[in-house]
């Protein structure tokens, strides 16, 4: 499974939560990814903890 495959998927996880804040963020994170991979840009494990920690409200957006 390719890194972005493997993002999309993990991040569709909060999605089935379904849990309205988190649905919105992953959402807004997945197309923030989908662009980065438009423009050719690998996908970090940084990219994907940080992510994840925003989702959680573990991080502001602005921290992120």
């Amino acid at each position: 499974m390719s890194a972005e495959k493997n993002c999309q998927f993990e991040l569709e996880e909060y999605i089935k939560q379904g849990e309205p804040g988190k649905i919105e963020k992953s959402e807004a994170w997945q197309t923030a990814i989908g662009l980065q991979a438009v423009d050719g840009l690998k996908i970090s494990a940084y990219l994907l903890d940080t992510a994840k920690e925003h989702i959680e409200g573990k991080i502001s957006i602005d921290e992120a």
